[in-house]
């Protein structure tokens, strides 16, 4: 294990985490949602997240990316 307080090990965690926090979590207020509805909107999130969300990188999703790259049907 790491040494405590070692920022880079912890890096690649804290910048996903930190992305849901920003578009998700502080854009909307969750009063009166359900524990049920908190979570189908936070995994039709993560679904749009992987799918759907645009990439710096590539300019485009990243399954657009696949398809582009003949990874997925």
């Amino acid at each position: 294990m790491s040494a405590k307080g070692c920022s880079p090990d912890n890096a690649a965690a804290e910048g996903f985490f930190g992305r849901p926090r920003q578009e998700f979590f502080h854009k909307r207020s969750f009063a009166g949602v359900s524990m049920d509805g908190f979570i189908n909107m936070l995994n039709d999130y993560m679904v749009w997240y992987r799918d759907r969300r645009i990439k710096t990188e590539f300019g485009m999703s990243i399954m657009d990316r696949r398809r582009e790259l003949g990874l997925v049907a």
